[in-house]
């Protein structure tokens, strides 16, 4: 038997909870109440208006099912809206809030200080290499995930 820190898979976890707890730390301390997967949904949501819950889900790599919530969570905060499509009357579009741009506006300090802080300890080429090697073992696992991330239909 190998030792866990031989493994990707257990050396994957320990990563995820550092970067999860230097991203709660970080936006806390600037003032903000928002989760890694509530700022990438609130990003997506931005950069994609109109979109639906199924596709952001697809956009950041979240299950299905489980969207739901955090799309409710950014709704209650006020940084996000549903609005019913205007393809599919069952539908519903998601969009950002004028509160939502701000908040994304003014978080972005702490989300870039987060970032850093997770790749301390790195020189910026050994950062670019961890990078670089993190999407390539995504690329490869994607279809493997539970979650995989998805283009845009256009």
């Amino acid at each position: 038997m190998k030792d866990n820190n031989d493994m990707p898979g257990h050396l994957a976890r320990r990563f995820q909870q550092i970067a999860v707890a230097v991203f709660l730390a970080e936006v806390e301390d600037a003032g903000f109440d928002l989760t890694p997967v509530q700022y990438a949904a609130l990003a997506t949501i931005k950069g994609n208006p109109g979109l639906d819950q199924v596709t952001l889900a697809g956009l950041i790599a979240y299950d299905r099912t489980t969207i739901t919530g955090v799309v409710d969570r950014l709704v209650q905060k006020g940084l996000a809206e549903r609005r019913a499509s205007s393809r599919d009357r069952r539908a519903r579009e998601l969009e950002i809030t004028d509160e939502g741009r701000r908040t994304l506006r003014k978080i972005t300090p702490a989300v870039e200080s987060a970032q850093r802080i997770m790749l301390r300890g790195l020189t910026a080429r050994e950062g670019e290499e961890l990078m670089r090697l993190l999407r390539k073992a995504i690329a490869a696992g994607n279809e493997l995930s539970r979650a995989p991330l998805r283009d845009v239909q256009a």
